[in-house]
């Protein structure tokens, strides 16, 4: 009997963990002046559409490059497990999402080998303040480091 109201204590304790957990669903617009961009150039997409249900995390990225309209699909299982989309030129992005110890942000770390041979890390911590999401991404390659903050207005 000790054993069943243990196993039932710890199932509703993940249960309630579980249900606590952010969920960033949405279709979200960037507002540029509450956002931190670079001033010469920003990778800060435009719009972004998250679909989050259960283990899974689907990211559509709206961006605009010199004149040219883009978008960047990325699929996320919320596991921690290795997942594979497609980076830049056709390179292979390798991810891993992790969340924060307080539940509070998701954080997405990839790594994706450059046409050059070298390695490019990203990290795009997604949160919430109020409203809105709040995305800092960090990039980090030969190249040099790049930080941005975006914000986003749900719509």
């Amino acid at each position: 009997m000790k054993k069943l109201i243990l196993l039932f204590v710890a199932s509703l304790s993940l249960t309630l963990v579980s249900a606590q957990t952010l969920n960033f669903s949405g279709n979200w617009k960037l507002n540029t002046s509450l956002s931190k961009l670079n001033a010469e150039f920003s990778f800060a997409p435009a719009e972004i559409i998250i679909v989050q249900k259960g283990n899974d995390m689907n990211v559509e990225k709206h961006s605009n490059w010199q004149g040219e309209d883009f978008t960047i699909t990325d699929k996320f299982t919320l596991d921690g497990k290795e997942c594979i989309n497609t980076g830049f030129q056709d390179t292979q992005k390798k991810s891993t999402t992790a969340w924060s110890e307080d539940k509070k942000s998701l954080i997405i770390t990839s790594k994706l080998v450059m046409n050059d041979g070298n390695e490019m890390t990203i990290t795009e911590t997604y949160s919430t303040e109020g409203k809105n999401l709040v995305l800092i991404s960090k990039a980090s390659s030969s190249y040099g480091d790049v930080e941005e903050t975006m914000v986003y207005e749900k719509q």
